[in-house]
């Protein structure tokens, strides 16, 4: 398990998590669910439905829709406040941030095989000292990372189960996207597709 510096700020740890602790984050993620089902997030001002399903959860959640992008600490849908993020992604969390203050919001992205997401920077948080932290579930992903400039040159790398991102320092802003989903290539989701859990730091 050892991490590799993709770019200044941008650091990838293969196989953070062993197959049985895929399978205990994933037991914690469904249970979350149930009680925060996955929902279809809209564009804002168009209303056009995203190709994801979202969750979230801790004491905040990211959300999309007409009114714009925003943390609130409910689910738009059942209204009820979001679950308690499990302590596996806590620890996580204070094992790869180097941030001492803990996460308020974990966003929970369901990829089905034909879904992606377009390039985009992670900044309707308050406090860009905080890295952004994501784990990796399920099939494999063709991420895409580039500058903070949309018009930045990009690269591709791939995103496999078990997988730790940490996007911190020079590279909290970058513009990044999935451009597919490798349908098969992981058997621990039984219904296929990815899992993507965005671990964020969201007031100063």
């Amino acid at each position: 398990m050892t991490a590799i510096a993709i770019q200044p700020g941008a650091v990838l740890t293969p196989g953070y998590l062993d197959r049985d602790g895929q399978e205990q984050l994933l037991a914690a993620v469904r249970a979350v669910l149930e009680a925060a089902p996955l929902y279809t997030p809209r564009m804002p001002k168009s209303g056009k439905p995203m190709s994801v399903k979202m969750s979230n959860c801790g004491p905040l959640g990211w959300v999309t829709d007409e009114a714009g992008y925003r943390y609130q600490a409910h689910h738009p849908e059942t209204g009820r406040p979001w679950p308690a993020m499990p302590d596996m992604l806590v620890a996580a969390w204070r094992d790869l941030a180097g941030y001492v203050r803990p996460p308020q919001a974990c966003l929970i992205n369901y990829y089905a095989e034909t879904a992606r997401m377009g390039l985009h920077q992670d900044r309707d948080e308050q406090d860009f000292s905080a890295p952004v932290v994501s784990l990796s579930l399920g099939d494999t992903c063709l991420f895409r990372l580039g500058g903070t400039r949309r018009n930045d040159p990009t690269r591709s790398i791939h995103l496999a189960s078990g997988d730790a991102l940490v996007l911190g320092g020079e590279a909290r802003l970058v513009f990044h996207g999935v451009d597919r989903i490798m349908p098969g290539s992981s058997t621990l989701l039984s219904e296929g597709g990815r899992i993507n859990l965005t671990l964020r730091r969201v007031s100063q």
